[in-house]
């Protein structure tokens, strides 16, 4: 029962991310390349806050203060893997074979490195609940709540999809100077992370994270360009040069035109 339990928890929170890793990344290799950087600069992000964590007794006493350092430190390293790719986007262009999509595509390059970020947040949230689960041990005793594997397992799984949608709605920030559009991404990823610390009270803190994983869902959908006619194009499994280039392209030139009149949104 244990082994079933830890199989059906694992392809709750990493089954959706590793579809969408075979559908849209596995078959470029500068894509995969990129996913495993961006994940990289997590880890530098988990790394520093460990390294603060342990330097500042005060933060030892408290959680709270430790996970907002941390959110914060996930945020500024996000910010320094975007600036890392500006600076790359020559050598990428050079290395890409012709395949310059992924260059001029901003919102692809975001998508990729926010499952990155995603991915190994969440392996690293839920890789020890994980191996605690194939047992032996029986969940329940001493009125612990029996649903912690899967509410674990289900919050790992929004944990990436923010990510995703977080990393479209950063990139589209920094190029556009949306800085309302930044605010929300740090804001929501606070939120997101401090609710956690109500567990195991699921009945508020799951609703409120998959609230905040909609609502930045449809936000990221709509920055990226996203309208009720890809929706059905997607459906359909057509692929129109307009519905693509609308979902997933950003014109740089547009952007900077645009980017006095996009700081009022």
């Amino acid at each position: 029962m244990t082994v079933a339990e830890f199989f059906g928890c694992g392809l709750i929170a990493f089954g959706p991310p590793v579809s969408m890793f075979a559908l849209t990344i596995a078959h470029d290799p500068i894509r995969t390349i990129m996913l495993v950087a961006s994940a990289f600069f997590w880890l530098l992000a988990l790394l520093f806050s460990s390294i603060l964590y342990c330097a500042v007794v005060q933060l030892q006493d408290t959680l709270a203060f430790g996970l907002v350092f941390s959110v914060l430190f996930q945020e500024l390293f996000r910010f320094l893997w975007f600036l890392l790719i500006q600076k790359a986007e020559g050598g990428l262009k050079k290395v890409s074979d012709g395949n310059v999509q992924i260059v001029e595509n901003k919102h692809i390059l975001a998508y990729v490195s926010g499952l990155g970020f995603g991915v190994i947040s969440g392996a690293f949230s839920l890789v020890n609940v994980l191996a605690d689960m194939t047992g032996p041990g029986t969940i329940g005793l001493f009125h612990d709540p029996q649903n912690f594997f899967v509410a674990s397992a289900v919050t790992s799984l929004a944990f990436v999809l923010l990510h995703v949608f977080w990393g479209i709605l950063f990139f589209n920030a920094i190029h556009r100077r949306v800085y309302l559009q930044l605010a929300y991404v740090i804001l929501c990823h606070l939120l997101a992370s401090c609710i956690t610390l109500l567990n195991p009270r699921y009945s508020i803190t799951l609703p409120t994270v998959w609230i905040l994983t909609v609502l930045s869902g449809v936000f990221a959908f709509i920055v990226a360009g996203g309208s009720h006619r890809t929706i059905r194009a997607a459906i359909k499994g057509t692929t129109t040069t307009t519905s693509s280039t609308r979902v997933l392209e950003v014109n740089v030139n547009e952007g900077a035109d645009n980017s006095s009149s996009a700081g009022v949104m």
